[in-house]
């Protein structure tokens, strides 16, 4: 969200900082799939806006030399009450903007030697990138700082802000004329009061959990981002389809742990041949900051029926935690003239955080 909005008012002539507490980038903009993820997004402005996330992200891309694949995605159908919902979808969505079609069991496996027998069909989606998100973040950040003229001061918390100034734990004062406050799922540092507003109408925090493989051998691709149809359950898009409930149903009877968990399985590949996987989701009171190998065992249970791996080892575990707020595509409070504060786009940051900047630096013109 921070760098979207770097670049949105560098590209209408600001001069613009951008303040990070960290060395680096390290929280939730990092641990996540690198999928950006239009067909997830409610029809209408959500998904306006992932499409134009879309064409930055090419933008970036092109000129800063990152990687953002245009790999489109496979939903995978298993059970016949998935393959209902995909036959809707797939019949509604085009009219609204979406970019799908049904793909028969043999069209899934030409496009992706990953997918397990036993499928019955697919949904596919050609609006869906990949990028690396370490890579990405730090390539966008040095591509601003190098070709856009972005300052950016690392290792540096903001411990105050007011119209017209800022103040960093070094003892040094900034002045600005607008300062956006993107701190991710950080409710305490700065404006706690308006955050606590917030978390009353909705604003939480979320944790997931993932996982990734070693670089699958002999140079093994899976192709398109691949999602299960428990994914049915997780984004909103789907609410358009009528048979949905009856997938809620039947998973909550057959598998009530994975709705305690929030889980629903996708997978997706970096540069290096890593294979992604997750995820689970869980909320403010729930979250713990130990992972969960009950989770992980139940995630890898359900991928295990979805895809087939050539190497299953798995080389990397971590979880990331994000701000989420469902009254809204995101937070968007302004304590003070000329303070913003931006955050909670519910963990689909990557999907939407550069339309979303557009929009904003486009209607304060």
């Amino acid at each position: 969200m921070g760098l979207a909005h770097a670049w949105a008012a560098v590209d209408r002539g600001w001069k613009v900082t951008v303040f990070e507490r960290g060395r680096v980038a390290e929280g939730a903009s990092i641990r996540n799939f690198g999928m950006v993820w239009p067909v997830g997004q409610t029809a209408g402005e959500p998904l306006a806006t992932a499409l134009t996330s879309r064409t930055r992200w090419l933008q970036l891309a092109a000129e800063a030399g990152l990687r953002a694949d245009p790999v489109g995605s496979i939903h995978i159908a298993r059970r016949e009450d998935e393959w209902t919902v995909f036959r809707e979808f797939a019949a509604r969505g085009p009219d609204l903007g979406y970019d799908v079609k049904l793909l028969t069991p043999a069209e899934v496996k030409e496009r992706s030697p990953a997918v397990a027998d036993g499928v019955i069909g697919g949904l596919w989606s050609g609006s869906e990138l990949a990028v690396d998100p370490p890579a990405a973040v730090a390539g966008a950040a040095r591509w601003l700082a190098e070709r856009r003229g972005v300052a950016f001061q690392f290792g540096t918390a903001v411990t105050t802000v007011e119209t017209g100034t800022v103040r960093t734990a070094d003892g040094h004062t900034w002045s600005c004329d607008r300062a956006v406050i993107c701190g991710g799922s950080d409710f305490e540092t700065l404006f706690p009061a308006e955050f606590q507003q917030a978390q009353r109408s909705g604003l939480t925090r979320c944790k997931l959990q993932m996982l990734a493989t070693g670089p699958q051998p002999r140079g093994f691709r899976i192709g398109p981002h691949l999602a299960g149809g428990l994914t049915l359950r997780h984004y909103k898009a789907f609410e358009i389809c009528p048979s949905l409930a009856a997938v809620r149903e039947r998973v909550t009877a057959e598998a009530p742990e994975l709705d305690r968990y929030g889980i629903h399985v996708m997978a997706s590949q970096d540069a290096a041949g890593r294979v992604i996987l997750g995820d689970s989701h869980e909320y403010d009171a729930e979250m713990s900051p130990f992972d969960s190998g009950e989770i992980e065992g139940l995630m890898l249970r359900e991928l295990r029926q979805l895809i087939d791996l050539p190497d299953w080892t798995i080389e990397r575990r971590w979880h990331g935690v994000y701000a989420k707020y469902p009254a809204a595509l995101q937070l968007a409070v302004e304590p003070m003239p000329e303070i913003w504060i931006r955050t909670g786009p519910g963990g689909a940051g990557m999907t939407l955080a550069f339309g979303l900047a557009e929009r904003e630096w486009d209607k304060a013109a």
